[in-house]
C-alpha cells in the first residue's frame, strides 16, 4: 500500500484550484474577508520591510505588499499558483518560489516578517511551520498569520477524517493556534478579527477572547518573534 505524500496530495489540490482560487482572491483582498488585513500589517512591519508571503497562492497579497513597498518573496507548493503569482506580479519586485512552507530552502534570518493567510491549516505540522517560521524571520521580527475560525465554510474540507480519510486541511481552531505560538517563541502583539456579515451585528464588547474568536471567520494574529538578538 503507497505512503500518504501530504505535500504532493496538497501540490496536485491546489494545481487543480488555481483557476477557482484565482477567479475569487482579487474580490477577498480588496473588498471581503482579507481587506483589512495589508493595513494591519502596515501598522507592525515598516515600509522596506524584507516579507516572505507563505502560502502565496496566486499572489494577490504579494502584489498588494509590492504595491505597499516591501521587499516580497512568494512560496507556495504549487506549480500553477506559482504561475499566476509571477503573471500578476512581472511588474512588481516580488519573486516567487515552489516549496513545501514546512521545509524551507531560505536562509536563517533572512526576513524582517513573514504573511501567511490561511495557509498554516493545509499543512501537515503547523509546528513545523511556525519554526520554520521563526528560524526564518529575524529575532525581534514579525509574523502574520490568519487562521480560519470556527465559522468559515472551509472547515467542511475536513469533514472526511471522521471516516479514517486523509484529508489536506487541519481544522485547527484560533485558541488553540494561540496557545501553539505562546509555547512555541513567540508574543502576541496585536489581532485582528473577521467576522461574517450576521456575526459583525452581535456585540461583543463583553465577550472574552476565546468567544469573539469562536464567532469569527478568520482571526489574524500578528506576532513577535521573542528569540534573543545573539
Amino acid at each position: 500500500m503507497s505512503t500518504f505524500n501530504w505535500s504532493a496530495e496538497a501540490e496536485k489540490l491546489w494545481d487543480n484550484n488555481s483557476e477557482s482560487w484565482n477567479a475569487k482572491s482579487g474580490a477577498m483582498w480588496e473588498e471581503g474577508s482579507r481587506k483589512d488585513i495589508i493595513s494591519f500589517f502596515e501598522k507592525h512591519v515598516k515600509k522596506g520591510s524584507a516579507v516572505c508571503d507563505l502560502g502565496c497562492g496566486d499572489g494577490y497579497g504579494s502584489y498588494k505588499l509590492a504595491l505597499a513597498s516591501y521587499r516580497v518573496t512568494g512560496i507556495d507548493v504549487s506549480e500553477e499558483m506559482i504561475h499566476k503569482a509571477e503573471k500578476l506580479n512581472a511588474e512588481t519586485d516580488a519573486v516567487f518560489k515552489k516549496e513545501d512552507i514546512s521545509n524551507l530552502s531560505l536562509k536563517d534570518n533572512a526576513f524582517d516578517a513573514i504573511l501567511a493567510i490561511n495557509s498554516l491549516e493545509w499543512t501537515e505540522s503547523p509546528l513545523d511551520v511556525l519554526q520554520e517560521i521563526r528560524r526564518i524571520v529575524k529575532p525581534g521580527g514579525r509574523a502574520c498569520i490568519g487562521i480560519l475560525g470556527p465559522t468559515a465554510a472551509p472547515r467542511a474540507n475536513s469533514y472526511r477524517r471522521l471516516y479514517k480519510e486523509k484529508v489536506i486541511c487541519n481544522t485547527m481552531m484560533p485558541w488553540e493556534f494561540e496557545q501553539l505560538v505562546n509555547e512555541n517563541g513567540w508574543l502576541k502583539i496585536d489581532e485582528l478579527g473577521v467576522y461574517k456579515k450576521a456575526s459583525e451585528q452581535l456585540s461583543k464588547g463583553s465577550l472574552t477572547d476565546e468567544l469573539k474568536q469562536s464567532l469569527s471567520f478568520m482571526w489574524v494574529f500578528m506576532l513577535e518573534n521573542r528569540e534573543m538578538k545573539g
